[in-house]
């Protein structure tokens, strides 16, 4: 494991961890699956490139579906 796959998976798993706490309060289904897919999925990605570019379009999701 590189250190910069290991800050990208510590950022969106916080990322992560705000959506899903934000979702809770709200009780918005978007925001805690969007939280909960970025804190999941750091620990299957193994290249850099492709976990940014799938957390990035998971920190856009709740901004595009509104639910």
């Amino acid at each position: 494991m590189h250190a910069s796959t290991l800050m990208w998976g510590v950022l969106f798993g916080s990322i992560g961890f705000g959506f899903f706490v934000y979702g809770k309060k709200q009780k918005a289904i978007m925001p805690i699956l969007s939280g909960l897919g970025l804190m999941v999925f750091p620990y299957f990605m193994s290249n850099t490139v492709l976990l940014v570019g799938t957390g990035c379009v998971l920190v856009v999701l709740p901004f595009v579906i509104k639910r």
